[in-house]
């Protein structure tokens, strides 16, 4: 059998795993936050560049182990117009990732999301009208964001906590989301130049740890009633937030 070679030296990759393993539990539990945790992670070592497209390949991957299980409960009607907002939206922010700083808009992003999530865990939650320009408003904001830093899934998942959806539905339409998503995004993000083979490698020397998370995840989602859940899954929202914030003060001083 033929060794993979190491995409980074063998403690970059270590924590690579780990990452992956832990952004893999929030995945299988939540249905989104796999790529904002490895991001956020693996930026610590790595320029966004590098990771942003090997974290849009294990979305895919990812979404491939989820889809079977959550296909009935998917919100159909937010499907369309999600996607019609990233087939528009995840260029600019690809664009964005290639050529412009990206510190201050992620810090801006991420204060929203973090001040979003703990009002919500206040007990406040405004059940917007569940519309066409509220979905195709998530889908525009929601591609910017995945195309530039990959937490577009955060903004997709912070928008749809303000609608009536129940949990499985939610879970199950975001992971929908971000299968067909991370297609489109890697596939731009490949004419950029930013997808090359070490981001197959990466993704490659991930797969396992996250796979192995997911599964942990999934059993947990099935133990969990309906209100813990959603209290959960805002905790997970102002920890990708802190983190995302963190990382973008860093990288900004």
């Amino acid at each position: 059998m033929i060794a993979l070679p190491l995409p980074a030296p063998v403690g970059y990759v270590a924590w690579g795993a780990g990452v992956a393993l832990f952004a893999g539990v929030v995945r299988g539990f939540a249905g989104f936050g796999l790529s904002a945790f490895i991001v956020a992670g693996m930026s610590l070592l790595l320029s966004p560049q590098q990771i942003v497209p090997a974290a849009m390949m294990l979305e895919i991957l990812a979404s491939l182990w989820l889809l079977r299980s959550v296909w009935r409960d998917v919100a159909w009607h937010w499907i369309g117009p999600l996607l019609a907002g990233y087939a528009v939206a995840v260029p600019l922010g690809v664009w964005c990732l290639a050529t412009l700083p990206e510190a201050p808009l992620r810090t801006a992003v991420s204060i929203v999301i973090f001040a979003a999530a703990l009002i919500m865990l206040r007990g406040w939650h405004p059940n917007l009208r569940d519309t066409i320009a509220l979905r195709l408003g998530t889908g525009l904001g929601s591609g910017f964001l995945s195309g530039l830093s990959s937490i577009g899934g955060i903004f997709a998942a912070t928008m749809l906590f303000t609608t009536s959806l129940p949990g499985a539905r939610l879970r199950a339409t975001l992971i929908t989301l971000f299968f067909v998503s991370a297609w489109y995004g890697l596939a731009w993000a490949w004419q950029q130049g930013l997808a090359t083979g070490g981001t197959v490698l990466w993704a490659a020397w991930l797969l396992a740890p996250m796979l192995i998370g997911i599964a942990i995840g999934r059993r947990f989602f099935a133990r969990t009633a309906e209100e813990q859940f959603r209290r959960l899954v805002l905790r997970v929202l102002a920890g990708i937030a802190g983190l995302g914030l963190v990382r973008a003060l860093l990288a900004f001083f």
